[in-house]
């Protein structure tokens, strides 16, 4: 849930395409420049479909300034940079055995990730890969599931946790990590309702305008704003429409995208800038699509992973990333 263009996160993603820049190899950076055609112009492939590695199990997707895609594996951990103009790759941080779930890019090149059923967090590098912090929110039920990065704060939904809660890692004026004994959690009040035995909170962006938090909650295809000061939740108006099995959300403005993970679904929703009232304008499936779980944009295309939870996850397993059109 990650993008360059006029998203809310990633203001100032101009010095994040100087950060994740440095570090990567020489041949990555000049792919991600484009290839020389035969009369010397800079001519960029961007293919539509980015091959993972074999039993990768990806969910997460994040992009930043420059062309690279970084996925999230839940079989280990593993972050992988994809180049989205060749669409080669590699493993740039190796994971620690538990999951990476959903995860975003800051404009210090710094991926916050999520920690699944392991109830954690960390933040890594997107250039060394190494891990810089780690921060424990809960044990068991719990499924750290999606993340949103605001000015001053790196807020993560908990998708099992029956406290209803989002946890909160407080940055510094200048981006400064916290220590864990800085990190809360927010319950949630208001309209929203934990469901058992079902997904709850799971993707998570700002509003347009910036006032709140807006979270999908998958078993009811609801979405709710969050005041971020007292965690009271509304329910934003769709009228009458709902967003069945939905997950990653992706704001772009004030248009919100949201994956449809079963249903290989990615829902138009136009809000209004304070995000209390929306209308699904849209929405779009692809052939290529196996259970795409989470949404990133570059330019005028949207990237979603496919997580295909329908397949029996073997270490051979093939799993990929695909390309649409923004719509």
């Amino acid at each position: 849930m990650s993008t360059i263009s006029r998203r809310t996160v990633f203001r100032g993603a101009a010095a994040l395409g100087i950060t994740a820049a440095v570090g990567v190899s020489t041949a990555e950076a000049a792919s991600a420049h484009g290839k020389r055609s035969a009369h010397g112009r800079k001519r960029a492939s961007f293919p539509k479909t980015i091959n993972l590695p074999d039993g990768f199990q990806p969910e997460g997707i994040a992009i930043g300034a420059q062309p690279f895609a970084y996925f999230g594996s839940l079989a280990d951990g593993s972050i992988y940079r994809a180049n989205l103009v060749s669409g080669d790759g590699r493993i740039i941080s190796t994971g620690p055995g538990t999951p990476s779930v959903g995860l975003k890019i800051d404009d210090r090149g710094r991926l916050f990730v999520s920690g699944g059923v392991a109830g954690n967090a960390r933040v890594v590098s997107a250039v060394t890969g190494k891990v810089l912090a780690s921060y424990q929110f809960a044990s068991s039920p719990t499924f750290i599931n999606d993340v949103v990065i605001t000015r001053r704060a790196a807020w993560f939904t908990d998708s099992q946790n029956p406290a209803s809660v989002l946890h909160k890692v407080p940055l510094g004026r200048r981006g400064e990590l916290p220590s864990q004994d800085e990190v809360t959690s927010l319950p949630l009040t208001g309209d929203f309702v934990f469901q058992p035995n079902a997904f709850n909170a799971n993707g998570i962006d700002r509003t347009p305008d910036g006032s709140g938090l807006i979270v999908i909650q998958s078993g009811t295809g609801t979405l709710f704003k969050v005041d971020p000061a007292t965690g009271v939740t509304r329910t934003i108006d769709l009228g009458g429409e709902s967003l069945p099995n939905g997950d990653g959300i992706l704001l772009i403005g004030q248009t919100l995208y949201v994956v449809q993970n079963q249903l290989n679904t990615v829902a138009k929703v136009k809000l209004n800038r304070s995000g209390t009232r929306g209308r699904v304008v849209e929405r779009v499936t692809d052939p290529r699509f196996d259970v795409p779980t989470t949404v990133a944009a570059f330019g005028d295309r949207l990237y979603l992973p496919n997580a295909r939870f329908g397949t029996p996850p073997e270490p051979t397993t093939t799993y990929t990333a695909n390309a649409i059109r923004r719509f």
